[in-house]
């Protein structure tokens, strides 16, 4: 099994008049056991972003270990645009029956913070099933620029007062997001300049028309590879496999300061505890595979997985957190 599309027919059994009344009721009474086992059809996971991205790429290496376990194809779907919200609605009014889950991230806890005209609430309108892991964001520079460390950098932004600036892939997203976590926790000032997609934002890093951005490891490490880029700093408590020369905030003089992109598993509200608990277990199952782990730490990916009720409480904390972050700095959507 694995992930691909298909038109998938149910055969239909025949009731035989011949057969013996014992041997026809035992057949009677086994078909609804076997028409209720879930799943009987392939399942989808929407992914409310572009192919290729980090939320894809963790998709499509959970997608074909998942099929293996279900027994059904698991196909992937991409539904992006208006910040992850098209996909997210879609997942939000499909049939509550467990064929559809959501592969979601930080935007199911920025989103309605940001845009108060959004259709759905996270929290009511889907349910957690399981929560893959994170990946902490990188702070980054030019590779010319005269920063070489994360102290040097903010005592610049100390010292410039307000002139310094960064890149983000939005208004709104988890770089632009961090930044300003950044600007609180360490005291600086510097101006935002949101762009239409990570990819521009960093060719102005490049170029050298930004002062430094807030990115996840996918587009960090193959840059820092290539020479493009310097990563100053990891926002997390450990360092990661992708840039294991790149020091965590905590090393280089920024205690206690984490920003992370995430993932996790939701359906829509009113699926069946059954088939919740089907999908859980088989995503924790798939998450402890050690290939599947080797995998998702190509990607810059910390594997943390979460039972549904922890994720709840997960999504609910990074819900107050980002609130106040957004809060406080007067963030909005386009």
């Amino acid at each position: 099994m694995g992930i691909h599309s298909i038109n998938h027919g149910r055969g239909h059994w025949r009731a035989i008049l011949a057969l013996a009344g014992a041997a026809f009721g035992a057949w009677a009474g086994s078909a609804p056991a076997r028409a209720q086992t879930f799943p009987a059809h392939p399942v989808r996971i929407v992914v409310p972003f572009a192919a290729g991205g980090a939320v894809d790429s963790v998709a499509r290496i959970i997608g074909d270990p998942l099929a293996a376990r279900l027994g059904q194809p698991v196909i992937v779907e991409n539904k992006p645009g208006n910040h992850a919200n098209i996909g997210t609605h879609e997942v939000v009014r499909a049939q509550p029956d467990g064929y559809t889950m959501l592969l979601g991230a930080n935007g199911l806890a920025t989103n309605p913070w940001l845009d108060k005209n959004l259709p759905f609430d996270p929290l009511k309108d889907l349910m957690p099933v399981a929560r893959v892991g994170y990946a902490p964001l990188v702070l980054v520079v030019d590779a010319e620029s005269p920063y070489r460390t994360l102290k040097q950098l903010l005592q610049a932004a100390h010292d410039r007062q307000g002139k310094m600036n960064y890149g983000s892939s939005g208004v709104g997203g988890s770089g632009h997001l961090a930044v300003e976590m950044l600007k609180r926790t360490a005291g600086i000032q510097a101006m935002h300049i949101g762009y239409k997609g990570g990819v521009p934002a960093l060719t102005d890093l490049i170029g050298g028309r930004l002062d430094f951005m807030m990115v996840n490891p996918l587009e960090a490490a193959p840059r820092v590879a290539a020479g493009n880029i310097r990563a100053l700093a990891v926002a997390s408590k450990q360092r990661i496999a992708t840039l294991p020369d790149v020091p965590t905030f905590d090393e280089a003089g920024v205690p206690g300061f984490e920003a992370t992109v995430w993932w996790g598993f939701l359906v829509p509200a009113r699926t069946p505890a059954a088939a919740i608990d089907t999908l859980s277990r088989n995503l924790l199952a798939v998450l402890k595979d050690q290939k599947v782990q080797q995998r998702l730490a190509g990607v810059g990916a910390i594997v943390d997985p979460q039972p549904p009720a922890g994720f709840g409480k997960f999504l609910e904390t990074e819900t107050r957190r980002w609130g106040e972050v957004i809060k406080s700095a007067g963030i909005t959507s386009n």
